[in-house]
Protein backbone atom coordinates (compact mmCIF):
# COMPACT_ATOMS: atom_id res chain seq x y z
CA UNK A 1 0.00 0.00 0.00
CA UNK A 2 1.37 3.41 -0.96
CA UNK A 3 2.38 5.74 1.82
CA UNK A 4 0.10 8.82 1.87
CA UNK A 5 1.66 12.23 1.48
CA UNK A 6 1.92 14.34 4.60
CA UNK A 7 1.18 18.02 3.92
CA UNK A 8 2.37 20.96 6.00
CA UNK A 9 2.44 24.63 5.10
CA UNK A 10 5.28 27.09 4.82
CA UNK A 11 5.19 30.55 6.37
CA UNK A 12 3.74 31.93 3.11
CA UNK A 13 0.93 29.37 3.12
CA UNK A 14 2.26 27.14 0.34
CA UNK A 15 2.11 23.38 0.81
CA UNK A 16 5.12 21.34 1.78
CA UNK A 17 4.72 17.60 1.50
CA UNK A 18 6.73 14.65 2.67
CA UNK A 19 7.36 11.65 0.46
CA UNK A 20 7.95 13.60 -2.74
CA UNK A 21 10.58 13.24 -5.43
CA UNK A 22 14.02 14.49 -4.32
CA UNK A 23 14.79 18.08 -5.25
CA UNK A 24 17.70 17.04 -7.46
CA UNK A 25 15.37 15.08 -9.72
CA UNK A 26 13.17 18.13 -10.15
CA UNK A 27 16.27 20.18 -10.93
CA UNK A 28 17.27 17.71 -13.63
CA UNK A 29 13.76 17.98 -15.09
CA UNK A 30 14.39 21.69 -15.76
CA UNK A 31 17.83 21.00 -17.23
CA UNK A 32 16.96 17.91 -19.31
CA UNK A 33 15.52 19.75 -22.38
CA UNK A 34 18.87 21.50 -22.84
CA UNK A 35 21.10 18.56 -21.99
CA UNK A 36 22.73 18.38 -25.44
CA UNK A 37 23.56 22.09 -25.47
CA UNK A 38 24.92 21.79 -21.96
CA UNK A 39 26.92 18.72 -22.92
CA UNK A 40 28.29 20.58 -25.95
CA UNK A 41 29.36 23.51 -23.80
CA UNK A 42 30.76 21.10 -21.25
CA UNK A 43 32.72 19.27 -23.97
CA UNK A 44 34.29 22.54 -25.12
CA UNK A 45 35.18 23.35 -21.53
CA UNK A 46 36.55 19.86 -21.06
CA UNK A 47 38.81 20.26 -24.10
CA UNK A 48 39.95 23.55 -22.65
CA UNK A 49 40.70 21.72 -19.43
CA UNK A 50 42.74 19.11 -21.31
CA UNK A 51 44.72 21.91 -22.90
CA UNK A 52 45.32 23.30 -19.42
CA UNK A 53 46.53 19.86 -18.32
CA UNK A 54 49.05 19.87 -21.17
CA UNK A 55 50.50 23.26 -20.22
CA UNK A 56 52.72 22.04 -17.34
CA UNK A 57 54.05 19.22 -19.52
CA UNK A 58 54.81 21.75 -22.28
CA UNK A 59 56.51 23.95 -19.67
CA UNK A 60 58.50 20.90 -18.46
CA UNK A 61 59.63 20.34 -22.05
CA UNK A 62 60.78 23.99 -22.29
CA UNK A 63 62.78 23.62 -19.03
CA UNK A 64 64.40 20.38 -20.18
CA UNK A 65 65.25 21.91 -23.58
CA UNK A 66 66.88 24.85 -21.81
CA UNK A 67 68.92 22.44 -19.72
CA UNK A 68 70.05 20.61 -22.81
CA UNK A 69 70.67 23.89 -24.70
CA UNK A 70 68.42 22.68 -27.49
CA UNK A 71 66.25 24.65 -29.93
CA UNK A 72 63.37 26.39 -28.10
CA UNK A 73 61.20 27.26 -31.11
CA UNK A 74 59.25 24.00 -31.10
CA UNK A 75 58.63 23.74 -27.33
CA UNK A 76 57.72 27.44 -27.02
CA UNK A 77 55.36 27.20 -30.04
CA UNK A 78 53.73 24.13 -28.48
CA UNK A 79 53.28 25.94 -25.16
CA UNK A 80 51.77 28.96 -26.95
CA UNK A 81 49.32 26.88 -29.00
CA UNK A 82 48.25 24.88 -25.95
CA UNK A 83 47.73 28.05 -23.86
CA UNK A 84 45.82 30.08 -26.49
CA UNK A 85 43.84 27.10 -27.76
CA UNK A 86 42.80 26.16 -24.24
CA UNK A 87 41.68 29.72 -23.52
CA UNK A 88 39.62 29.85 -26.75
CA UNK A 89 37.96 26.52 -26.06
CA UNK A 90 37.16 27.50 -22.48
CA UNK A 91 35.64 30.83 -23.61
CA UNK A 92 33.48 29.11 -26.23
CA UNK A 93 32.34 26.58 -23.66
CA UNK A 94 31.39 29.30 -21.19
CA UNK A 95 29.32 31.09 -23.84
CA UNK A 96 27.42 27.94 -24.83
CA UNK A 97 26.80 27.08 -21.18
CA UNK A 98 25.65 30.64 -20.41
CA UNK A 99 23.20 30.57 -23.31
CA UNK A 100 21.82 27.21 -22.22
CA UNK A 101 21.53 28.42 -18.62
CA UNK A 102 19.45 31.41 -19.73
CA UNK A 103 17.20 29.01 -21.63
CA UNK A 104 16.75 26.93 -18.46
CA UNK A 105 15.72 30.07 -16.56
CA UNK A 106 13.31 31.09 -19.35
CA UNK A 107 11.64 27.68 -19.34
CA UNK A 108 11.30 27.68 -15.55
CA UNK A 109 9.73 31.14 -15.57
CA UNK A 110 7.32 30.21 -18.34
CA UNK A 111 6.23 27.11 -16.43
CA UNK A 112 5.71 29.03 -13.20
CA UNK A 113 3.77 31.84 -14.91
CA UNK A 114 1.62 29.20 -16.62
CA UNK A 115 1.02 27.65 -13.20
CA UNK A 116 0.33 30.98 -11.48
CA UNK A 117 -2.32 32.12 -13.94
CA UNK A 118 -4.15 28.80 -13.64
CA UNK A 119 -4.17 28.55 -9.86
CA UNK A 120 -7.53 28.31 -8.18
CA UNK A 121 -8.71 31.58 -6.71
CA UNK A 122 -9.02 30.00 -3.29
CA UNK A 123 -5.33 29.04 -3.35
CA UNK A 124 -4.18 32.54 -4.34
CA UNK A 125 -6.36 34.19 -1.68
CA UNK A 126 -4.26 32.55 1.04
CA UNK A 127 -0.89 33.63 -0.36
CA UNK A 128 1.26 36.74 -0.45
CA UNK A 129 1.61 38.09 -4.02
CA UNK A 130 5.10 39.45 -3.32
CA UNK A 131 6.35 36.01 -2.29
CA UNK A 132 4.84 34.46 -5.42
CA UNK A 133 6.62 37.05 -7.57
CA UNK A 134 9.89 36.26 -5.80
CA UNK A 135 9.56 32.60 -6.72
CA UNK A 136 9.09 33.47 -10.39
CA UNK A 137 11.92 36.03 -10.53
CA UNK A 138 14.52 35.61 -7.80
CA UNK A 139 14.33 31.83 -7.33
CA UNK A 140 14.43 31.02 -11.02
CA UNK A 141 17.54 33.19 -11.41
CA UNK A 142 19.44 30.73 -9.22
CA UNK A 143 18.91 28.06 -11.89
CA UNK A 144 21.26 30.02 -14.16
CA UNK A 145 24.27 29.37 -11.95
CA UNK A 146 23.35 25.84 -11.04
CA UNK A 147 23.01 24.91 -14.74
CA UNK A 148 26.61 25.97 -15.38
CA UNK A 149 28.69 25.88 -12.21
CA UNK A 150 26.47 23.53 -10.28
CA UNK A 151 26.29 20.79 -12.89
CA UNK A 152 28.43 20.95 -16.02
CA UNK A 153 31.44 22.83 -14.72
CA UNK A 154 31.48 20.73 -11.57
CA UNK A 155 31.65 17.60 -13.73
CA UNK A 156 34.42 19.18 -15.82
CA UNK A 157 36.22 20.15 -12.63
CA UNK A 158 36.11 16.52 -11.51
CA UNK A 159 37.60 15.35 -14.83
CA UNK A 160 40.35 17.98 -14.72
CA UNK A 161 41.02 17.11 -11.09
CA UNK A 162 41.26 13.39 -11.85
CA UNK A 163 43.41 14.06 -14.92
CA UNK A 164 45.75 16.30 -12.94
CA UNK A 165 46.10 13.70 -10.20
CA UNK A 166 46.83 10.99 -12.77
CA UNK A 167 49.66 12.99 -14.33
CA UNK A 168 50.95 13.92 -10.87
CA UNK A 169 50.99 10.21 -9.96
CA UNK A 170 53.13 9.56 -13.01
CA UNK A 171 55.51 12.34 -12.00
CA UNK A 172 55.93 11.28 -8.35
CA UNK A 173 53.67 8.99 -6.29
CA UNK A 174 55.04 10.19 -2.93
CA UNK A 175 54.20 13.83 -3.63
CA UNK A 176 50.77 12.74 -4.83
CA UNK A 177 50.08 11.00 -1.50
CA UNK A 178 51.05 14.19 0.33
CA UNK A 179 48.63 16.17 -1.85
CA UNK A 180 45.79 13.65 -1.41
CA UNK A 181 46.18 13.71 2.36
CA UNK A 182 45.57 17.46 2.44
CA UNK A 183 42.67 17.26 -0.03
CA UNK A 184 41.00 14.54 2.05
CA UNK A 185 40.81 16.92 5.01
CA UNK A 186 39.21 19.51 2.73
CA UNK A 187 36.63 16.97 1.51
CA UNK A 188 35.65 16.28 5.13
CA UNK A 189 35.09 20.00 5.67
CA UNK A 190 32.90 20.15 2.54
CA UNK A 191 30.69 17.32 3.79
CA UNK A 192 30.01 19.26 6.98
CA UNK A 193 29.38 22.63 5.28
CA UNK A 194 27.27 21.66 2.23
CA UNK A 195 23.96 20.92 4.08
CA UNK A 196 24.27 24.21 5.94
CA UNK A 197 24.63 26.15 2.69
CA UNK A 198 21.45 24.64 1.27
CA UNK A 199 19.40 25.37 4.39
CA UNK A 200 20.76 28.90 4.66
CA UNK A 201 20.02 29.60 0.98
CA UNK A 202 16.44 28.39 1.30
CA UNK A 203 15.88 30.64 4.33
CA UNK A 204 17.49 33.54 2.47
CA UNK A 205 15.19 33.15 -0.55
CA UNK A 206 12.16 32.96 1.72
CA UNK A 207 13.25 36.20 3.41
CA UNK A 208 13.63 37.91 0.02
CA UNK A 209 10.12 36.78 -0.84
CA UNK A 210 8.85 38.32 2.40
CA UNK A 211 10.35 41.68 1.38
CA UNK A 212 8.38 41.47 -1.86
CA UNK A 213 5.23 40.66 0.07
CA UNK A 214 5.68 43.67 2.37
CA UNK A 215 6.39 46.00 -0.55
CA UNK A 216 3.40 44.72 -2.51
CA UNK A 217 1.20 45.30 0.53
CA UNK A 218 2.42 48.90 0.86
CA UNK A 219 2.42 49.84 -2.81
CA UNK A 220 -0.99 48.24 -3.31
CA UNK A 221 -2.45 50.81 -0.91
CA UNK A 222 0.01 53.62 -1.65
CA UNK A 223 -2.45 56.50 -1.45
CA UNK A 224 -4.05 55.12 1.69
CA UNK A 225 -0.62 54.87 3.34
CA UNK A 226 0.10 58.50 2.52
CA UNK A 227 -3.35 59.70 3.56
CA UNK A 228 -2.92 57.89 6.88
CA UNK A 229 0.55 59.34 7.48
CA UNK A 230 1.79 55.75 7.81
CA UNK A 231 4.93 56.08 5.69
CA UNK A 232 7.25 55.66 8.67
CA UNK A 233 5.43 52.60 9.99
CA UNK A 234 5.41 50.95 6.57
CA UNK A 235 9.09 51.84 6.09
CA UNK A 236 9.82 50.16 9.41
CA UNK A 237 7.88 47.03 8.40
CA UNK A 238 9.69 46.72 5.07
CA UNK A 239 12.98 47.59 6.76
CA UNK A 240 12.47 44.80 9.32
CA UNK A 241 11.89 42.34 6.48
CA UNK A 242 15.01 43.65 4.73
CA UNK A 243 17.07 43.17 7.90
CA UNK A 244 15.86 39.58 8.20
CA UNK A 245 16.88 39.02 4.57
CA UNK A 246 20.25 40.61 5.34
CA UNK A 247 20.82 38.23 8.24
CA UNK A 248 19.88 35.27 6.08
CA UNK A 249 22.16 36.49 3.30
CA UNK A 250 25.04 36.93 5.75
CA UNK A 251 24.45 33.35 6.91
CA UNK A 252 24.78 32.14 3.32
CA UNK A 253 27.89 34.27 2.83
CA UNK A 254 29.45 32.87 6.00
CA UNK A 255 29.09 29.24 4.97
CA UNK A 256 30.05 29.97 1.37
CA UNK A 257 33.17 31.77 2.54
CA UNK A 258 34.01 28.84 4.79
CA UNK A 259 33.78 26.45 1.86
CA UNK A 260 35.83 28.58 -0.54
CA UNK A 261 38.43 29.37 2.11
CA UNK A 262 38.73 25.68 2.90
CA UNK A 263 39.32 24.88 -0.78
CA UNK A 264 41.93 27.65 -1.14
CA UNK A 265 43.66 26.61 2.09
CA UNK A 266 43.85 23.00 0.90
CA UNK A 267 45.76 24.03 -2.23
CA UNK A 268 48.09 26.34 -0.28
CA UNK A 269 48.88 23.72 2.36
CA UNK A 270 49.41 21.15 -0.39
CA UNK A 271 51.87 23.50 -2.10
CA UNK A 272 53.89 24.04 1.06
CA UNK A 273 53.92 20.31 1.87
CA UNK A 274 54.91 19.35 -1.68
CA UNK A 275 57.58 22.06 -1.78
CA UNK A 276 59.11 20.75 1.44
CA UNK A 277 58.93 17.04 0.64
CA UNK A 278 59.82 17.62 -3.02
CA UNK A 279 62.85 19.72 -2.07
CA UNK A 280 64.14 16.89 0.08
CA UNK A 281 63.63 14.38 -2.76
CA UNK A 282 65.40 16.66 -5.28
CA UNK A 283 68.30 17.09 -2.87
CA UNK A 284 68.49 13.31 -2.47
CA UNK A 285 68.63 12.95 -6.26
CA UNK A 286 65.42 10.91 -6.35
CA UNK A 287 63.40 13.52 -8.26
CA UNK A 288 64.52 15.73 -11.18
CA UNK A 289 64.07 19.49 -10.80
CA UNK A 290 61.96 19.62 -13.97
CA UNK A 291 59.56 17.04 -12.52
CA UNK A 292 59.24 19.05 -9.29
CA UNK A 293 58.48 22.22 -11.30
CA UNK A 294 55.89 20.34 -13.38
CA UNK A 295 54.35 18.86 -10.23
CA UNK A 296 54.10 22.32 -8.62
CA UNK A 297 52.50 23.68 -11.79
CA UNK A 298 49.92 20.91 -11.66
CA UNK A 299 49.36 21.72 -8.03
CA UNK A 300 48.68 25.32 -8.98
CA UNK A 301 46.41 24.01 -11.73
CA UNK A 302 44.51 22.06 -9.08
CA UNK A 303 43.38 25.30 -7.47
CA UNK A 304 41.01 26.02 -10.37
CA UNK A 305 39.09 22.70 -10.40
CA UNK A 306 39.06 22.53 -6.60
CA UNK A 307 37.66 26.07 -6.45
CA UNK A 308 35.22 25.34 -9.28
CA UNK A 309 34.08 22.19 -7.51
CA UNK A 310 33.52 24.07 -4.25
CA UNK A 311 31.68 26.83 -6.11
CA UNK A 312 29.66 24.25 -8.02
CA UNK A 313 28.57 22.51 -4.82
CA UNK A 314 27.53 25.90 -3.40
CA UNK A 315 25.56 26.77 -6.53
CA UNK A 316 23.99 23.31 -6.58
CA UNK A 317 22.74 23.74 -3.01
CA UNK A 318 21.33 27.18 -3.90
CA UNK A 319 19.61 25.71 -6.94
CA UNK A 320 18.13 22.84 -4.93
CA UNK A 321 16.81 25.35 -2.38
CA UNK A 322 15.21 27.37 -5.18
CA UNK A 323 13.68 24.24 -6.73
CA UNK A 324 12.09 23.36 -3.39
CA UNK A 325 10.39 26.78 -3.28
CA UNK A 326 9.32 26.49 -6.93
CA UNK A 327 7.94 23.02 -6.27
CA UNK A 328 5.76 24.38 -3.46
CA UNK A 329 4.18 26.72 -5.99
CA UNK A 330 3.71 23.96 -8.55
CA UNK A 331 1.88 21.78 -6.02
CA UNK A 332 -0.92 24.29 -5.53
CA UNK A 333 -4.29 23.25 -7.00
CA UNK A 334 -5.02 24.54 -10.50
CA UNK A 335 -8.09 24.84 -12.68
CA UNK A 336 -8.54 22.34 -15.52
CA UNK A 337 -6.93 23.29 -18.81
CA UNK A 338 -8.88 23.60 -22.04
CA UNK A 339 -9.64 20.09 -23.25
CA UNK A 340 -9.19 18.51 -19.82
CA UNK A 341 -12.75 19.17 -18.65
CA UNK A 342 -16.18 18.16 -19.96
CA UNK A 343 -16.95 18.09 -23.67
CA UNK A 344 -18.14 21.35 -25.28
CA UNK A 345 -21.86 22.04 -25.20
CA UNK A 346 -24.06 22.25 -28.26
CA UNK A 347 -23.44 25.42 -30.36
CA UNK A 348 -27.10 26.47 -30.23
CA UNK A 349 -26.75 27.20 -26.49
CA UNK A 350 -24.11 29.89 -26.94
CA UNK A 351 -26.17 33.04 -27.52
CA UNK A 352 -29.50 32.92 -25.66
CA UNK A 353 -29.83 34.18 -22.08
CA UNK A 354 -29.31 31.41 -19.54
CA UNK A 355 -31.37 30.19 -16.61
CA UNK A 356 -29.54 30.04 -13.27
CA UNK A 357 -30.36 27.93 -10.21
CA UNK A 358 -28.80 27.15 -6.83
CA UNK A 359 -29.88 23.83 -5.33
CA UNK A 360 -29.34 23.50 -1.56
CA UNK A 361 -25.83 24.96 -1.78
CA UNK A 362 -23.63 24.81 1.31
CA UNK A 363 -20.30 26.64 1.15
CA UNK A 364 -17.52 27.83 3.40
CA UNK A 365 -14.22 29.36 2.38
CA UNK A 366 -11.05 27.24 2.62
CA UNK A 367 -9.52 27.17 6.11
CA UNK A 368 -12.67 28.87 7.50
CA UNK A 369 -13.46 25.91 9.79
CA UNK A 370 -17.19 25.93 10.57
CA UNK A 371 -18.00 29.44 9.34
CA UNK A 372 -20.61 28.71 6.68
CA UNK A 373 -21.26 31.42 4.09
CA UNK A 374 -24.17 29.61 2.47
CA UNK A 375 -26.47 27.27 4.38
CA UNK A 376 -28.64 25.44 1.91
CA UNK A 377 -28.98 28.41 -0.46
CA UNK A 378 -31.65 27.69 -3.09
CA UNK A 379 -33.29 29.77 -5.81
CA UNK A 380 -34.16 29.43 -9.49
CA UNK A 381 -34.05 32.26 -12.04
CA UNK A 382 -35.52 32.07 -15.55
CA UNK A 383 -33.52 33.01 -18.61
CA UNK A 384 -33.44 36.75 -19.13
CA UNK A 385 -34.65 39.54 -16.87
CA UNK A 386 -33.08 41.56 -14.06
CA UNK A 387 -32.62 39.98 -10.64
CA UNK A 388 -31.33 41.86 -7.59
CA UNK A 389 -29.74 40.14 -4.59
CA UNK A 390 -30.00 42.09 -1.33
CA UNK A 391 -29.32 41.39 2.31
CA UNK A 392 -27.24 42.48 5.29
CA UNK A 393 -23.46 42.71 4.87
CA UNK A 394 -21.60 39.41 5.13
CA UNK A 395 -24.50 37.20 4.05
CA UNK A 396 -22.71 35.77 0.98
CA UNK A 397 -24.25 37.89 -1.80
CA UNK A 398 -20.97 38.37 -3.71
CA UNK A 399 -20.07 34.74 -3.04
CA UNK A 400 -23.00 33.76 -5.26
CA UNK A 401 -21.10 35.28 -8.18
CA UNK A 402 -17.80 33.65 -7.15
CA UNK A 403 -19.50 30.24 -7.14
CA UNK A 404 -21.14 30.87 -10.51
CA UNK A 405 -17.72 31.68 -11.99
CA UNK A 406 -16.36 28.53 -10.30
CA UNK A 407 -13.71 30.45 -8.43
CA UNK A 408 -14.74 28.13 -5.60
CA UNK A 409 -16.60 24.83 -5.45
CA UNK A 410 -19.58 24.34 -3.10
CA UNK A 411 -19.15 21.90 -0.25
CA UNK A 412 -22.48 20.34 -1.18
CA UNK A 413 -25.45 21.03 -3.41
CA UNK A 414 -25.38 22.03 -7.07
CA UNK A 415 -25.35 25.16 -9.21
CA UNK A 416 -26.83 24.91 -12.68
CA UNK A 417 -26.80 27.10 -15.77
CA UNK A 418 -29.51 26.12 -18.24
CA UNK A 419 -30.07 23.00 -16.18
CA UNK A 420 -26.46 21.84 -16.54
CA UNK A 421 -24.28 21.63 -13.41
CA UNK A 422 -21.51 24.21 -13.72
CA UNK A 423 -19.04 21.42 -12.95
CA UNK A 424 -20.16 19.75 -16.19
CA UNK A 425 -19.51 22.87 -18.23
CA UNK A 426 -16.10 23.32 -19.88
CA UNK A 427 -14.62 26.05 -17.71
CA UNK A 428 -13.69 28.31 -20.62
CA UNK A 429 -17.21 28.09 -22.07
CA UNK A 430 -18.80 28.80 -18.71
CA UNK A 431 -16.77 31.94 -18.16
CA UNK A 432 -17.18 33.03 -21.77
CA UNK A 433 -20.95 32.97 -21.15
CA UNK A 434 -20.62 35.24 -18.11
CA UNK A 435 -19.76 38.93 -17.92
CA UNK A 436 -18.56 39.74 -14.39
CA UNK A 437 -18.13 43.26 -13.01
CA UNK A 438 -16.35 43.06 -9.66
CA UNK A 439 -17.09 45.33 -6.75
CA UNK A 440 -13.72 47.11 -6.84
CA UNK A 441 -13.67 47.20 -10.69
CA UNK A 442 -9.96 46.41 -11.17
CA UNK A 443 -8.15 48.20 -13.98
CA UNK A 444 -4.88 46.95 -15.46
CA UNK A 445 -1.92 49.16 -16.30
CA UNK A 446 -2.01 49.94 -20.00
CA UNK A 447 -4.24 51.74 -22.46
CA UNK A 448 -8.00 52.24 -22.54
CA UNK A 449 -8.20 49.83 -25.49
CA UNK A 450 -6.21 47.11 -23.70
CA UNK A 451 -8.54 47.28 -20.70
CA UNK A 452 -11.70 47.22 -22.76
CA UNK A 453 -10.46 44.36 -24.97
CA UNK A 454 -9.09 42.20 -22.16
CA UNK A 455 -11.69 39.47 -22.84
CA UNK A 456 -12.34 40.32 -26.51
CA UNK A 457 -8.97 41.08 -28.15
CA UNK A 458 -10.35 41.06 -31.70
CA UNK A 459 -13.16 43.58 -31.25
CA UNK A 460 -13.28 46.52 -33.68
CA UNK A 461 -13.22 50.26 -32.97
CA UNK A 462 -16.89 50.68 -33.90
CA UNK A 463 -17.98 48.20 -31.24
CA UNK A 464 -15.67 49.85 -28.73
CA UNK A 465 -17.12 53.30 -29.38
CA UNK A 466 -20.66 51.93 -29.21
CA UNK A 467 -20.12 50.35 -25.79
CA UNK A 468 -18.41 53.51 -24.53
CA UNK A 469 -21.51 55.44 -25.54
CA UNK A 470 -23.75 52.96 -23.72
CA UNK A 471 -21.71 53.32 -20.52
CA UNK A 472 -21.43 57.13 -20.86
CA UNK A 473 -17.68 57.15 -21.35
CA UNK A 474 -17.83 59.40 -24.43
CA UNK A 475 -16.33 62.33 -22.54
CA UNK A 476 -13.42 60.19 -21.34
CA UNK A 477 -12.67 59.11 -24.90
CA UNK A 478 -12.95 62.64 -26.30
CA UNK A 479 -10.64 64.05 -23.63
CA UNK A 480 -7.98 61.39 -24.14
CA UNK A 481 -5.02 62.65 -26.17
CA UNK A 482 -4.52 59.33 -28.01
CA UNK A 483 -8.11 58.17 -27.97
CA UNK A 484 -8.51 54.46 -27.33
CA UNK A 485 -4.74 54.07 -27.14
CA UNK A 486 -4.32 56.57 -24.31
CA UNK A 487 -2.59 55.16 -21.19
CA UNK A 488 -4.74 55.19 -18.07
CA UNK A 489 -2.03 54.70 -15.45
CA UNK A 490 -1.18 51.92 -13.06
CA UNK A 491 -4.45 50.40 -11.80
CA UNK A 492 -6.31 53.27 -13.47
CA UNK A 493 -4.91 55.99 -11.22
CA UNK A 494 -5.77 58.66 -13.80
CA UNK A 495 -9.46 57.70 -13.67
CA UNK A 496 -12.22 58.43 -11.20
CA UNK A 497 -13.87 55.59 -9.31
CA UNK A 498 -16.99 55.93 -11.46
CA UNK A 499 -14.95 55.81 -14.67
CA UNK A 500 -13.21 52.66 -13.52
CA UNK A 501 -16.56 51.02 -12.79
CA UNK A 502 -17.98 52.02 -16.17
CA UNK A 503 -14.89 50.69 -17.98
CA UNK A 504 -15.35 47.38 -16.15
CA UNK A 505 -19.01 47.32 -17.22
CA UNK A 506 -18.08 48.15 -20.83
CA UNK A 507 -15.48 45.36 -20.78
CA UNK A 508 -18.12 42.88 -19.61
CA UNK A 509 -20.69 44.02 -22.20
CA UNK A 510 -18.21 43.55 -25.05
CA UNK A 511 -18.31 39.81 -24.36
CA UNK A 512 -22.03 39.78 -25.24
CA UNK A 513 -22.57 37.52 -22.22
CA UNK A 514 -25.51 35.22 -21.61
CA UNK A 515 -25.30 36.12 -17.92
CA UNK A 516 -24.21 39.53 -16.63
CA UNK A 517 -23.09 39.77 -12.98
CA UNK A 518 -22.93 43.27 -11.49
CA UNK A 519 -21.45 43.36 -7.98
CA UNK A 520 -22.20 46.80 -6.49
CA UNK A 521 -21.62 48.25 -9.96
CA UNK A 522 -23.26 51.57 -9.06
CA UNK A 523 -21.46 52.16 -5.77
CA UNK A 524 -19.15 54.86 -7.17
CA UNK A 525 -21.52 56.42 -9.72
CA UNK A 526 -23.27 59.75 -9.36
CA UNK A 527 -27.07 59.95 -9.61
CA UNK A 528 -27.08 60.72 -13.33
CA UNK A 529 -24.76 57.88 -14.30
CA UNK A 530 -26.50 55.52 -11.87
CA UNK A 531 -29.81 56.19 -13.56
CA UNK A 532 -28.20 55.63 -16.97
CA UNK A 533 -26.70 52.33 -15.77
CA UNK A 534 -30.05 51.21 -14.42
CA UNK A 535 -31.64 51.90 -17.78
CA UNK A 536 -28.78 50.05 -19.47
CA UNK A 537 -29.22 47.02 -17.20
CA UNK A 538 -32.92 46.94 -17.95
CA UNK A 539 -32.22 47.11 -21.68
CA UNK A 540 -29.55 44.37 -21.51
CA UNK A 541 -31.91 42.18 -19.46
CA UNK A 542 -34.04 41.69 -22.56
CA UNK A 543 -31.33 39.51 -24.17
CA UNK A 544 -29.23 38.61 -21.12
CA UNK A 545 -29.80 37.23 -17.64
CA UNK A 546 -28.71 40.09 -15.35
CA UNK A 547 -27.91 39.56 -11.66
CA UNK A 548 -27.16 42.58 -9.49
CA UNK A 549 -25.84 42.72 -5.95
CA UNK A 550 -27.01 46.13 -4.78
CA UNK A 551 -27.51 48.32 -1.73
CA UNK A 552 -29.13 51.27 -3.49
CA UNK A 553 -32.91 51.31 -3.51
CA UNK A 554 -33.13 52.80 -7.01
CA UNK A 555 -31.38 49.74 -8.48
CA UNK A 556 -33.56 47.31 -6.55
CA UNK A 557 -37.02 48.70 -7.22
CA UNK A 558 -36.80 48.26 -11.01
CA UNK A 559 -35.73 44.59 -10.82
CA UNK A 560 -38.00 41.86 -12.18
CA UNK A 561 -37.38 39.92 -9.01
CA UNK A 562 -35.46 40.45 -5.77
CA UNK A 563 -33.80 37.73 -3.70
CA UNK A 564 -33.46 38.55 0.00
CA UNK A 565 -30.56 36.69 1.63
CA UNK A 566 -29.67 36.46 5.32
CA UNK A 567 -27.30 34.11 7.15
CA UNK A 568 -26.58 32.25 3.91
CA UNK A 569 -30.21 31.42 3.19
CA UNK A 570 -32.94 32.85 0.96
CA UNK A 571 -35.49 34.54 3.22
CA UNK A 572 -37.83 35.89 0.56
CA UNK A 573 -38.17 36.41 -3.18
CA UNK A 574 -40.44 38.65 -5.22
CA UNK A 575 -40.87 42.13 -6.63
CA UNK A 576 -40.24 45.30 -4.64
CA UNK A 577 -43.95 45.81 -4.00
CA UNK A 578 -44.51 42.17 -3.00
CA UNK A 579 -41.58 42.15 -0.60
CA UNK A 580 -42.52 45.46 1.00
CA UNK A 581 -45.80 43.82 1.96
CA UNK A 582 -44.64 40.30 2.72
CA UNK A 583 -41.06 40.49 4.10
CA UNK A 584 -40.19 42.31 7.31
CA UNK A 585 -36.46 41.90 6.58
CA UNK A 586 -36.75 43.47 3.14
CA UNK A 587 -38.92 46.29 4.44
CA UNK A 588 -36.31 47.01 7.11
CA UNK A 589 -33.52 46.94 4.52
CA UNK A 590 -35.49 49.14 2.13
CA UNK A 591 -36.23 51.78 4.76
CA UNK A 592 -32.78 51.79 6.37
CA UNK A 593 -29.82 50.30 4.54
CA UNK A 594 -31.09 50.64 0.96
CA UNK A 595 -32.66 54.04 1.45
CA UNK A 596 -29.61 55.34 3.34
CA UNK A 597 -27.37 54.17 0.52
CA UNK A 598 -29.55 56.06 -1.93
CA UNK A 599 -29.34 59.32 -0.05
Amino acid sequence: MATPLTTTRTRSGLPRRAGRRPAWRLLLAYVRPYRWTLLGGGALGFLGGLAALAQPLAAKLVVETLGERGALVGPVALLTVVTLGGAALSAAGLYVLGRAAESVVLTARQRLVHQLLRLRVGAVDRLEPGDLLSRVTSDTTLLRSVSTYGLVQSVNAVFVLVGSLAVMAALDAVLLLVTLGVLALNALALVLVVPRIRGATQRSQAAVGHIGAELERTLGAFRTVKASGAEQREETAVGDAARVAWRRGVEVARWTAAMEASAALAVQVSFLAVLGVGGVRVAAGVLPVSSLIAFLLYLFLLSEPVSALANGVTQLQSGLAAVVRMRELQELPTEPLAGDGPAPLAPDTYHAPAAVAFHDVWFRYPDADDVWVHRGLSFALPAGGLTAIVGPSGTGKSTVFALLERYYEPDSGAITVDGVDVRDWPLEELRAAIGYVEQDAPILAGTLRENLCLATPGVGDDDLRAVLTLTRLDDLLEGAADGLDSPIGHRGTTLSGGERQRIAIARALLRRPRILLLDEATSQLDAVNELALRDLAEAVAVTTTVLVVAHRLSTVTSADRIIVVEDGEVRAMGTHEELMEGSDLYERLATTQLLAAQT
